[in-house]
């Protein structure tokens, strides 16, 4: 099945509230384990880029985990962000997550280095794949841990509806829509692996991750 790309924002108000109130607890939460996993004994004491940060729930998930770090969330939709700045209040994280409006790659984030890069389910919103992976060597310091995750495109048609019955046939219309059009849209691991190569980051590695996910992590060198 050929990608098709969909829209880089996601700035409707009514969609980024859906978002926002949506139980995506299972795959956000399973974001946070896969960087434990990833980096036993990381204790992740400094400054932390999350690219795509969306309403902020991973990034909450995230500071909640690992409480020496500060977070800066990073997202080109300021519906999301509105949401976003919400859920930091309510979780009462203001001192440690702050969020920018940005749109890659001619955002500038609050420092010019982190000690980690993260991102979840932003690269299948990328017209270009390379403004992620350049996003992330530019602001990524030395050595610092990096975990992506985002779909990945199924190998055709029955299987998108699969998918789509399997994890969305409750939501709301628009979540079911916009869930089918991700599918569509996400890239395979063979694909990542061939950006990661282009953009000369050997210390990444991609890899599948259950039925519908797939993630990239390693240290930058």
């Amino acid at each position: 099945m050929q990608r098709i790309p969909e829209p880089e924002l996601m700035d409707d108000a009514a969609q980024a509230r859906a978002y926002a109130e949506a139980d995506f607890s299972e795959p956000h939460q399973r974001f946070v384990t896969l960087f434990q996993e990833a980096f036993p004994g990381e204790t992740l004491a400094g400054t932390v880029l999350d690219l795509g940060c969306g309403p902020a729930d991973v990034t909450l998930r995230l500071a909640r985990a690992y409480p020496l770090c500060r977070i800066d969330g990073l997202d080109g939709a300021a519906a999301m962000l509105e949401c976003g700045r919400e859920a930091v209040r309510r979780a009462g994280l203001d001192d440690r997550v702050r969020l920018v409006e940005g749109y890659l790659p001619g955002a500038e984030p609050p420092l010019a280095a982190y000690e980690a890069v993260v991102s979840n389910s932003l690269l299948h919103h990328l017209a270009d794949p390379r403004v992620l992976w350049a996003s992330i060597r530019r602001w990524g310091g030395a050595g610092a841990p990096v975990l992506v995750m985002d779909l990945r495109r199924p190998d055709g048609p029955a299987e998108v509806d699969a998918l789509v019955l399997r994890y969305a046939a409750g939501a709301p219309e628009v979540l079911r829509r916009d869930f089918e059009h991700s599918l569509r849209a996400a890239y395979r691991v063979e694909e990542v692996r061939a950006q990661l190569a282009e953009a000369g980051l050997p210390g990444l590695a991609a890899r599948p991750v259950g039925d519908r996910h797939l993630a990239v992590w390693g240290r930058l060198d």
